[in-house]
């Protein structure tokens, strides 16, 4: 290996790449009639995990200060490229995705790995990826690209300033979006109306914002309210956290605090990632987390391994990425789980990230008969499966969509990928997999911006009373916001 090809980077990594992440916004939240709001919720969707309240004068201050953190996840990272190979040395992070991409920032492969404490190698010669130009590095939420020629050679890559949300029961959310680095003295005026937050605030129980209730009427959809009233309980044994084993795989159940069993709920099945598992994503799904607070169960299944287990467990969403026929799987597990939990079989739902989100999508095509709705993060359907008219939904689906215009794994337009040797897929793009669900769902007329939430368009006009979202984030391959994901679910039930 040459010297030239070898970079091994130090504090310089932040001074280079993380000035531009660093902000500060500091304001008051007023009424139209000029009174302090305190209480205003304000968090970010595209700087995830960032959020506060107004004070009781109304004041606010946030602050995004991942230099440092950057620091300690990247800056003891070295990368060489030598003969087609990647390695990555002094790698030190709980998930980490690498990705390459060509000179039009076209993802060629991508690989992620947990818990990994030391060297990680990436062999292109292996892969359909040649002649690549970049390399993204994203670790823990921290992320780096650098350029793969002559030298390997960190770019300086500023992620956009964010846009905030005010919302408070009583008055329309607001938006506001950052124009500078640091902002001091902001006004926020806020409209009396409907926030987002208004339905989950009225099921959720005054006591106490840890312990919430199952779900209360405001939670369930008239449709479904006679449903509720004849489902006998008393036999339904399954009423704590547990873990059982569905077709030979792990499924682990999780239920809302307070929960006795004596009425049926929802019940949220939450696709995790490639290489992923049931165990990581019940610590780490946020709409899991939402769905449990506000009533549902909560279901992390186990993917099936990928052909010689080289991508860790998958799921089959047509063409990729694994044999398992993770359809019946899923039908398996909502046999299971309503024959012995109190499960309201009309208001089962399916969520999911990454390839999770892919099978999200999926269960739409395949499964729309006992799931009354889906929310996906960061993937399509696969163009293999509506092109060949694959995708049937047994009746009109409402499906949300949160896909990321700079996503770096599964790029926002059409993306053709290799991820799972023999096994090629074609993403149809955000957009792309937007008309299409409207096309399946017979919508008509132009989608509605901004609904449910800011850059959030949704065809509501739609067969059977479904709806099609899309929501356009800017925060790289990530979970979508969670509150929004959820609330979109539960106004959905089945006929």
């Amino acid at each position: 290996m040459t010297v030239s090809k070898f970079m091994a980077f130090a504090g310089t990594i932040a001074a280079l790449s993380s000035i531009s992440f660093a902000w500060n916004i500091s304001g008051v939240v007023i009424s139209n009639a000029g009174q302090p709001l305190p209480g205003v919720k304000v968090t970010s969707p595209n700087y995830p995990g960032i959020e506060t309240a107004s004070t009781a004068t109304g004041t606010f201050s946030l602050t995004n200060d991942v230099i440092s953190l950057r620091a300690t996840k990247l800056a003891k990272l070295s990368i060489s490229y030598d003969n087609n190979i990647i390695t990555l040395s002094n790698v030190k992070a709980q998930t980490i995705t690498v990705s390459v991409m060509d000179a039009l920032g076209k993802v060629a492969f991508s690989k992620t790995q947990h818990y990994v404490d030391g060297n990680m190698v990436l062999d292109l010669n292996k892969t359909s990826a040649k002649g690549v130009k970049f390399i993204r590095i994203n670790a823990d939420g921290h992320r780096n690209t650098y350029m793969l020629d002559k030298n390997v050679t960190l770019l300086k890559e500023g992620d956009p300033l964010p846009s905030l949300l005010f919302q408070i029961v009583g008055y329309s959310d607001k938006s506001y979006t950052m124009t500078k680095e640091v902002e001091e003295g902001v006004y926020i005026i806020m409209e009396p109306g409907t926030s987002n937050l208004q339905l989950s605030s009225a099921a959720a129980p005054a006591s106490s914002s840890s312990e919430v209730a199952p779900t209360s009427s405001s939670d369930t959809p008239a449709s479904s309210s006679s449903v509720v009233a004849t489902i006998d309980c008393s036999a339904k044994t399954l009423k704590t956290d547990t873990q059982i084993t569905v077709d030979g795989r792990k499924v682990i159940v999780r239920f809302p605090s307070g929960y006795v069993g004596d009425k049926p709920v929802p019940m949220l099945i939450n696709y995790h990632q490639i290489f992923g598992s049931a165990d990581d994503w019940t610590n780490n799904s946020k709409i899991g987390k939402v769905a449990l607070a506000n009533g549902a169960i909560s279901i992390y299944p186990d993917g099936a391994l990928t052909p010689n287990g080289e991508m860790g467990q998958a799921w089959n969403v047509g063409p990729c990425c694994t044999d398992a026929d993770d359809v019946q799987f899923t039908r398996d597990i909502i046999k299971e789980m309503t024959e012995k939990a109190c499960v309201d079989p009309k208001r089962i739902y399916t969520a999911g990230w990454s390839m999770g989100g892919g099978m999200a999508n999926y269960a739409g095509c395949m499964l729309a008969d006992v799931v009354a709705a889906g929310a996906s993060s960061a993937f399509d359907l696969a163009e293999q499966v509506t092109g060949a008219g694959l995708c049937k939904p047994a009746r009109p689906y409402p499906i949300l969509n949160f896909r990321s215009t700079n996503d770096g794994v599964v790029n926002y337009n059409r993306t053709e990928s290799q991820i799972v040797p023999g096994k090629p897929i074609t993403f149809l793009g955000a957009e792309a997999n937007f008309t299409e669900w409207a096309k399946m769902n017979g919508c008509t007329g132009d989608p509605t911006k901004d609904t449910p939430a800011s850059g959030c368009d949704t065809y509501e006009n739609c067969q059977g009373g479904a709806k099609v979202t899309l929501c356009r984030l800017n925060i790289d391959h990530n979970e979508g916001d969670p509150e929004v994901g959820w609330n979109f679910l539960k106004q959905f039930s089945l006929p």
